[in-house]
């Protein structure tokens, strides 16, 4: 298949596709169950296919994500001294 075939035969796929999640979508009972999947794999097929031999515009560029910082370690909280006598007084106060 030629490279113009394969354009043409991809967005075939991808609106057969969406027709197939209309329906699925609208809550009607899709005649294939697995058609959906097998739309999928076979878009993806093609677009590596075409990724593979040079790529067009119906292929998007990968986009290369920035690595993330590395994470910081997290401090241990400090216990509050004073927070541990406030409910030691709450409770004895409750109790009188």
């Amino acid at each position: 298949m030629d490279a113009p075939g394969r354009e043409k035969k991809l967005r075939e796929l991808r609106d057969e596709l969406m027709h197939e999640r209309g329906v699925a979508a609208m809550g009607g009972a899709p005649p294939n169950p697995g058609k959906i999947k097998a739309l999928r794999k076979n878009i993806a097929r093609l677009r590596t296919i075409i990724t593979m031999e040079g790529g067009s515009a119906a292929a998007p560029p990968a986009v290369a994500a920035e690595p993330a910082p590395p994470a910081e370690p997290k401090a241990e909280p400090e216990a509050d001294e004073d927070l541990d006598e406030d409910v030691d007084e709450d409770t004895e106060e409750d109790r009188a």
